[in-house]
């Protein structure tokens, strides 16, 4: 096993009031692996962010887990320079976010591609400079009626929802750790078709 780490960012925005946001669920998510590896977030001294680290399994690989606080416009700096600092290539780099794209109740493992509005995807693209890092996309759905994208993404989720939620973000952990253990299209081979 390579003991080159990756990089599993939780795209989401800082403070007790964003805690519920749809835009938090990444947070959710990479908070979920970090008890799963025994990992403690802990602020970074190289980056404004919180920082776990931990491996899955014994002998297996290590995870870097990240939480910029730095608001979702702006997390790419902490994601370009931790993956700097750690020296995680590219391709060891995964993003886990909220997707308007995905209808509520799936996740999806993608590698690469376009933001589709995300501005905490848009911001990492730029600074890692480039788009080809792989993603787990928790699907929120569409905003009901003509409700603003950006309301909506900065809004809890329903209560029918949150009945969900932690079956949900539990299944994006597992998707997180086959992407890491066996690659994007295993993933999506194990978990989009159900």
């Amino acid at each position: 096993m390579s003991d080159v780490p990756w990089l599993v960012v939780g795209l989401g925005n800082p403070g007790k009031e964003y805690a519920g946001h749809r835009h938090n669920v990444g947070f959710r998510v990479v908070d979920l692996l970090a008890s799963r590896v025994g990992a403690k977030f802990g602020r970074s001294k190289r980056a404004h962010a919180e920082v776990a680290e931990g491996r899955l399994g014994y002998g297996g690989p290590k995870l870097i887990l990240l939480k910029p606080l730095t608001y979702m416009n702006l997390s790419g700096s902490a994601v370009a320079s931790l993956a700097q600092f750690f020296k995680v290539p590219l391709e060891q780099v995964l993003a886990v976010h909220d997707e308007l794209d995905v209808p509520f109740g799936q996740v999806r493992a993608k590698l690469g591609g376009g933001e589709g509005g995300h501005n905490g995807l848009r911001s990492m693209s730029k600074s890692l400079g480039s788009k080809d890092y792989a993603r787990v996309r928790f699907g929120i759905g569409r905003p009901p009626g003509r409700q603003d994208p950006a309301d909506y993404v900065l809004s809890d989720f329903g209560s029918a929802e949150r009945k969900e939620l932690d079956f949900l973000v539990d299944r994006a952990a597992d998707v997180t750790e086959a992407v890491v253990l066996e690659g994007v299209e295993w993933a999506q081979n194990k978990y989009h078709g159900s």
